[in-house]
């Protein structure tokens, strides 16, 4: 039951030495082997990648990279039964991996397995903020998505078309998900951590920027735009509670555009705005029990709310065609 472990990673030069060998001590008495599908890193990630035993392959510079793609330029250099996910930031817990098949060999209906991710970084209102939902992070389980990655089975995968779209800029697991359970697969989350997350040592606003230019955010219109048509289609809908807010928060902007026309005074529809949007800051701040917690997820509410139509109309490529890329080591 060898495995093939995917990190993927662009500009990780800090934490990839890290996140290798503990891949490496995982794998003692399992086998298999590492695969580092770089996006395209611009730092010495690829350099002290090559010091290690593992395959390096990066994309062309041509191709853009994005978190769908990442994960499937692995899979398509990959040879062993499972394949384990997981980002160049991470540290595999050592005993993750034994759990991991044994659940799988036991559970032969189950597409994959994961467990709890650890988040490190403390500092980041977007991270303090992730780390207090419950679900899909942090729940038990059987669940819809692997959020964070885990371990797959590769026959399972291939039945699904792929690993990963790499159209997607983002919810590339939840897709995943969505594809397997619709042919009749099942995934699970041990109640045990499967690695600890270091993410991104950056101010959240400046984070969230980032993930607007990069287009990260476009994520959940080019899952919606890549579903139309398909079968699992209102699955996908019913299984998205991001859905909801987003027709919320359309409607308050709709609401907020209207007030200063409907009312008799502009001013006065600007003022009752003010106080709307007051209003919903307090009530996240209270659910979230801090004023800057609410105040930074209203602010992304609207960064995703505003790139959901940019991500529905990006054009896209076949999501199973070969991923251009070249091999900078191989093992």
């Amino acid at each position: 039951m060898t495995v093939s472990v995917i990190l993927k990673t662009l500009n990780e030069e800090a934490r990839i030495g890290a996140a290798i060998e503990s891949v490496l001590a995982a794998l003692e008495g399992i086998g298999g082997e590492i695969t580092v599908a770089d996006g395209g890193s611009r730092d010495r990630t690829l350099a002290v990648a090559e010091n290690y035993p593992v395959r390096v392959v990066q994309l062309e510079p041509t191709i853009s990279p994005s978190c769908g793609i990442g994960p499937q330029l692995g899979f398509q250099h990959s040879r062993e039964p499972f394949i384990c996910l997981m980002d160049g930031d991470m540290l595999l817990d050592p005993g993750f991996l034994p759990e991991a098949l044994s659940y799988l060999s036991a559970n032969p209906r189950a597409a994959g397995v994961t467990g709890h991710v650890e988040e490190m970084n403390q500092t980041s209102l977007e991270y303090v903020r992730r780390g207090r939902r419950a679900p899909p992070e942090n729940r038990s389980g059987p669940i819809d998505r692997m959020n964070g990655g885990g371990l797959y089975r590769r026959e399972a995968v291939e039945q699904a078309g792929y690993l990963s779209d790499r159209n997607l800029h983002g919810y590339e697991e939840f897709d995943l998900g969505m594809r397997l359970r619709a042919r009749g697969w099942t995934l699970h989350r041990l109640d045990r951590r499967f690695v600890r997350h270091f993410g991104h040592a950056l101010n959240a606003y400046t984070l969230l920027v980032r993930r607007w230019k990069s287009g990260y955010l476009r994520g959940i219109g080019e899952l919606l735009r890549g579903a139309l048509g398909k079968p699992h289609w209102r699955q996908l809908v019913q299984d998205l509670p991001e859905l909801k807010l987003w027709a919320i928060v359309y409607l308050w902007l709709i609401a907020m555009i209207a007030l200063p026309l409907a009312l008799p005074s502009p001013a006065l529809g600007l003022a009752v705005d003010v106080v709307l949007t007051a209003g919903i800051v307090g009530v996240m701040s209270l659910r979230q029990r801090s004023l800057s917690l609410g105040l930074y997820a209203v602010v992304a509410w609207l960064f995703h709310a505003a790139a959901l139509p940019l991500g529905f109309f990006q054009a896209r490529k076949a999501p199973e065609a070969w991923i251009e890329s070249r091999i900078v080591k191989d093992i």
